[in-house]
């Protein structure tokens, strides 16, 4: 009588029987559908958003290359090819409000990206909890308030017969024109734009900073490290990725300037430096019922913004080791 020996799966596998183990195949997936379904529906309406308003209205860009009447076809009377991407390539309006987009995004980077992360590390240095609190919430109050909010109070702030002209006054300057001076413009967009998102900024560093380790901090105290140097060699490596990953995030972001705010604050005069491609493409799509060539701006815009997001996400995970994908 013969008998049939069974050999024993190798060591770290799992039967696809067994309790516990991954489903593999399309039948396994099916499965894990049938029984995970309520976790699974809980992402059909963020799919549908993405679907409906970003990707959908992606296809609208192929009037960009068609020439496109109010009333006419959805995609166009007829194709034109490169018509309209030589036209603004050509134009001197929009080389302006290209380099104007680049001074805002690049001010608004270099200032509003690192006082969230110097914010950050002095409310994890503040000891006495009610006083934490109390900074917390007068920085984040900013972000809860509409821009056209923000927009009406930096107004009245920098008006003629405002608050802050009051206080030049008082001192024996005249008063200055801020929102009618192009020179100031960018000065005023950046300062109400750290204003409004520094405090906000700070919570993910904050929670970053609560998965640091103590026993880190214990060890750098025993080797003689003060408070400064535990900061640079313990508290900024720990929220690096975060900070990594937010770098990316706004490096993505870099020719999309906010277009509201801007649209509420500037003015024909300050045009020279406030005009930005957001707004020239609002005027020009909109306003003058120039679909197609705005279309062509805007698509020229996002393909910057692409190039800008994967060169940083290379460059990153090539230096630090640390990418968004």
């Amino acid at each position: 009588m013969s008998t049939t020996t069974k050999t024993a799966p190798p060591p770290g596998t799992r039967n696809a029987h067994e309790p516990g183990a991954r489903p593999t195949g399309r039948g396994g997936r099916r499965r894990a559908l049938r029984r995970d379904w309520q976790l699974y529906s809980l992402a059909v309406l963020p799919l549908l958003f993405f679907l409906v308003f970003r990707y959908l209205p992606m296809i609208g860009n192929v009037i960009a290359f068609r020439r496109f009447e109010p009333g006419g076809s959805m995609f166009g009377e007829e194709w034109v090819g490169l018509r309209y991407v030589r036209m603004f390539l050509s134009d001197p309006t929009f080389w302006q409000v290209f380099r104007n987009t680049l001074w805002l995004g690049g001010l608004t980077l270099v200032f509003c990206f690192p006082i969230p992360i110097v914010l950050a590390l002095l409310l994890n240095e503040v000891r006495r909890r009610s006083l934490k609190r109390f900074v917390q919430s007068v920085s984040y109050l900013p972000h809860f308030l509409s821009i056209v909010i923000v927009a009406g109070v930096t107004m009245q702030m920098l008006a003629t017969d405002g608050p802050v002209n009051h206080v030049l006054g008082s001192l024996g300057h005249d008063p200055i024109r801020f929102i009618q001076e192009p020179d100031w413009f960018r000065t005023i967009y950046v300062g109400s734009e750290i204003w409004q998102t520094a405090g906000w900024g700070t919570i993910l560093y904050l929670a970053a900073l609560t998965t640091i380790d103590e026993d880190l901090y214990e060890a750098a105290r025993i080797d003689g490290a003060n408070r400064w140097q535990q900061i640079w060699h313990v508290t900024l490596p720990g929220i690096r990725p975060t900070m990594i990953t937010l770098l990316i995030l706004n490096i993505g972001t870099f020719m999309a300037v906010g277009f509201e705010k801007v649209l509420l604050l500037y003015n024909p005069l300050t045009y020279p430096t406030a005009d930005v491609i957001s707004t020239y493409v609002y005027r020009a799509g909109v306003e003058s019922n120039s679909f197609s060539y705005a279309a062509a701006i805007g698509l020229f815009e996002a393909v910057i913004g692409l190039v800008l997001i994967t060169s940083a996400n290379q460059l990153s995970r090539r230096t630090v080791g640390t990418g968004l994908w």
